[in-house]
């Protein structure tokens, strides 16, 4: 084979590094249709969408496996270096942030089954409200990594706070009206799970922003990530599971 940097390698490199960045696009998008569907499927009960959402995570899955063979040949074989390199690394890590947000989006999906069988909590718009503004965050941080955008990036990254207030706000909401009447400690429990995995979600999709201003100016975001989240002390064990 001839030695990197020959014009085949160059070419043969830009066409993989081309189909990566199609790749990451692709799990970007069935990412961001997971969590619109789940979302959906739980403030309007939906089980028939709420199935199609569990049944789309093996294709984020698959995806997120080819990401990882395409990375470990384009590694071995082309042996990128400085620029190249970095996006290449860093697409993994999108692609594990991404895979997660699809991974809490079937536990959003799996939830619906359970609520539908139970009381109605008031609650239920503030999951969506929180659900709406997560979804808002993980489409601004995709298009800030596929246009390669800092100044949007950042902004992602500062509005994580935004869906930690949120969250806070939320859980406290859940805890009075299970306080109020013992029927709505189900559901609520039900609702705080789902809360979790939403805020979670918010993580992941900071984190792909993170990675976008890595990979644009090759410096860390240096300031600690801003959390509005006050529950930790409070919060239930394991509420992030699906």
């Amino acid at each position: 084979m001839p030695p990197f940097g020959t014009p085949h390698t160059v070419r043969a490199f830009d066409a993989e590094l081309n189909t990566l960045n199609q790749k990451i696009a692709r799990m970007g998008g069935l990412a961001e249709t997971q969590l619109s569907n789940a979302v959906l499927a739980l403030t309007t009960t939906n089980p028939a969408l709420a199935n199609q959402v569990i049944a789309g995570d093996d294709a984020v899955d698959t995806t997120e496996d080819s990401v990882n063979e395409l990375v470990v040949r384009m590694l071995a074989l082309r042996q990128p270096m400085a620029d190249d390199l970095r996006v290449v690394m860093s697409s993994l890590k999108v692609a594990g942030a991404l895979e997660r947000v699809a991974d809490h989006a079937a536990g959003i999906a799996h939830r619906v089954h359970i609520l539908k069988d139970q009381a109605p909590v008031p609650a239920l718009k503030s999951v969506g409200r929180l659900g709406g503004l997560v979804l808002d965050l993980l489409k601004d941080s995709l298009d800030a990594y596929a246009n390669r955008d800092t100044d949007r990036a950042v902004r992602v990254w500062e509005r994580d706070e935004d869906v930690d207030a949120l969250y806070s706000s939320l859980f406290r909401e859940l805890l009075t009206y299970m306080m109020e009447d013992p029927r709505n400690i189900a559901p609520c429990s039900h609702l705080l799970f789902v809360a979790k995995n939403l805020e979670r979600i918010g993580d992941h999709a900071t984190t792909v922003a993170e990675v976008t201003h890595y990979i644009a100016t090759g410096q860390r975001l240096g300031r600690a990530r801003p959390k509005g989240d006050t529950t930790t002390k409070l919060d239930v064990s394991g509420a992030g599971e699906g």
